[in-house]
């Protein structure tokens, strides 16, 4: 198979109806705050049988069209000896891979953060796939504060995702290009649509003078909030229009699909907010979700790191995955969320 049908079908599974990415690619000490919370110690056998937990979730595949891995996740596997990747496979779940390694300050630009892992890309992409990975997911930071974002962080946060996917694309991954403008300050939900506008412009633009051919790539973006400090929050219709509004005029139709963080939303804000989304179209993209926490925080909370309460973990993942997966084709309501331990 060429690597132009490759990604074609690796994008059309990634953006199935009714299904979303799960983000399970924390590091190493994003996971530790996570279990910290819930007392339990971090360990490798902890990081990999939590996420085997998830993996082997009774009928996930119904909602979750692909998995991000950690690297460390990409080589690990089930009691069983199989792989994950493979694990995912047998399911119909795409296996993919987080390849940036992370934020460091900007030189020149106090306040603000460029994501570094360029270096060696190309061949770390190759042996990604060698193990299994079919798609990645590169990460850009745009921070919002007193005289920030400059253009400058923008554009070099743009011109980093637009090589990665290059990169990806050369490699026959599917690169999942993550601008994420942050909602940790206080700034209005109109501030927010500002940034996030400019911030796709340049990464489009980016994207077209590195030669990157749109219909290979997914975007992968906040959607347009109030900051959390923010004395007045922005209803779930108000994100819905200014996010939709936002997204119109600036993503060209060609891409294939939008995958939406949830950027540190509560699971049902993260879940209303993409069902009232989907509801305004028909759109030019498919919408989704790529959620790490929002999926995942009541079942590191139900499971605790204990055996016996492997199911408990289980049926929490399982729900959140079935409101996303109805919010993706917005048949989502409030009332659903009486659903608990797999009970309909």
């Amino acid at each position: 198979m060429s690597f132009h049908k490759e990604l074609e079908t690796t994008v059309r599974l990634l953006t199935a109806s009714g299904k979303g990415i799960l983000a399970a690619d924390e590091s190493t000490g994003t996971i530790a705050k996570r279990f910290s919370s819930n007392a339990i110690e971090n360990v490798e056998e902890n990081r990999r049988a939590y996420r085997e937990l998830l993996f082997t979730t009774p009928g996930m595949e119904n909602s979750i069209s692909g998995v991000i891995f950690f690297e460390e996740t990409l080589g690990q596997k089930a009691k069983d000896g199989t792989s994950f990747p493979a694990l995912l496979a047998k399911k119909g779940v795409v296996p993919g891979i987080k390849v940036d390694k992370g934020t460091i300050n900007l030189p020149g630009a106090p306040g603000e953060l460029v994501t570094q892992g360029l270096d060696g890309l190309g061949e770390a992409l190759k042996q990604h796939k060698a193990n299994g990975a079919r798609f990645a997911k590169w990460r850009g930071v745009i921070t919002i504060g007193e005289g920030i974002p400059s253009n400058y962080c923008i554009d070099a946060n743009a011109h980093l995702l637009a090589r990665y996917a290059a990169l990806c694309t050369e490699a026959g991954i599917v690169p999942i290009v993550e601008p994420e403008v942050l909602m940790d300050a206080d700034n209005t939900i109109e501030r927010c649509f500002e940034v996030t506008s400019n911030t796709l412009q340049s990464v489009f633009d980016q994207l077209h003078r590195q030669r990157v051919v749109l219909e290979h790539i997914l975007l992968k973006p906040n959607m347009v909030v109030s900051g959390k400090k923010c004395a007045t929050q922005a209803g779930v219709n108000q994100v819905a229009e200014q996010t939709v509004r936002c997204f119109r005029s600036h993503v060209p139709a060609a891409v294939p699909g939008i995958v939406f963080l949830s950027g540190g939303q509560s699971d049902e804000d993260a879940t209303a907010h993409l069902d009232a989304i989907v509801r305004m179209g028909p759109h030019p993209w498919p919408m989704s979700f790529s959620y790490g926490r929002a999926l995942q925080a009541p079942a590191i909370k139900a499971w605790a790191g204990k055996v016996e309460n492997w199911k408990a973990g289980q049926a929490a993942f399982a729900h959140r995955a079935r409101m996303n997966g109805a919010a993706q084709l917005g048949k989502y309501s409030t009332s659903m969320e009486r659903e608990v331990a797999g009970v309909r």
